[in-house]
């Protein structure tokens, strides 16, 4: 793995790693030991990747597994931002390297990136915030360069689609999923890693520590999958079915319910933040 030269002159390091258990945890047990700057953390394979709400991510070599950590990237109550700005960065990367799929390339709320209509990579935002309430974040990011989970049987008769996503829990598999290989297109983790580590400067360049959030909202809006259109929402165990209207300045979906009524749904979920001595961080609320 190598970096971009725009990530070195920002200096940021990159610890290229075979197997572990999961980059975010390595990244975070590193900045414990006493590593100070921001840092990629990759890996070949993960033995315990993990994915939203403490779900596992497949993570057999072939695909992209990279953590970035970085310290004290904005004030904390802004660092859930980072999910938009790196899924921005992840599709501005795989667009630069094979361009012919910019057009199928679309992002899925909060967090995940559509090919085709099938998830092809997702991102994990953690952090924590010391006594002195600075944040360290780690943004994870796993891609489907040369494979992906095989869809679970169908269930009820009918085989899951983006429409009708399996339920949560079942066969590890949440979402129809899909591979930039079985698209026709050869990009090498490393290759694609290398082209990240370059987004991703720019993309964190212009949210600015959360004072050009605005202007990332306007950029994910503009490739959003299911906007204006009916959806469902999954909160816990709660489904709800509406229609997609857009995102509030602070990233939360707006979902049109029966009879018109506009309802709020938070990304809190998405990024689980501790404080200092281990008590939660709320995240924010449904309004």
């Amino acid at each position: 793995m190598h970096l971009d030269p725009s990530a070195v002159d920002a200096q940021i390091g990159l610890v290229a790693l075979g197997t572990v258990g999961s980059t975010n945890q390595e990244a975070f047990e590193r900045a414990a030991r006493g590593e100070s700057r921001s840092f990629w953390v990759t890996a070949e394979a993960q033995t315990a990747g993990r994915g939203r709400m403490g779900r596992s991510w497949n993570s057999a070599p072939g695909n992209l597994y990279a953590s970035l950590l970085l310290r004290d990237p904005s004030r904390f109550e802004r660092a859930p931002e980072l999910a938009f700005v790196a899924v921005l960065a992840l599709r501005d990367a795989i667009v630069a390297e094979a361009p012919a799929l910019a057009a199928a390339l679309r992002f899925k709320w909060p967090n995940d990136l559509l090919l085709a209509g099938e998830k092809c990579a997702g991102i994990l935002i953690e952090g924590e915030v010391d006594a002195k309430r600075i944040a360290t974040v780690v943004i994870g990011i796993g891609v489907n360069c040369a494979h992906h989970p095989p869809m679970a049987a169908a269930i009820d008769g009918a085989t899951p689609t983006p429409a009708r996503p399996l339920p949560f829990g079942a066969h590890g598999v949440l979402f129809p999923a899909t591979d930039l290989h079985a698209h026709g297109v050869e990009i090498a983790p490393q290759q694609l890693f290398t082209r990240l580590t370059a987004t991703m400067c720019t993309r964190i360049a212009q949210w600015n520590r959360g004072n050009g959030f605005i202007a990332i909202l306007g950029d994910w809006l503009t490739g959003a999958s299911g906007l204006g259109e009916d959806i469902h929402v999954r909160q816990g165990s709660e489904d709800k079915v509406g229609r997609f209207v857009g995102l509030d300045q602070a990233g939360r979906l707006v979902l049109e319910l029966a009879g018109g009524r506009m309802e709020k749904i938070a990304a809190g979920d998405v990024f689980p933040f501790t404080l200092h001595g281990g008590r939660r961080i709320p995240g924010p609320r449904v309004k």
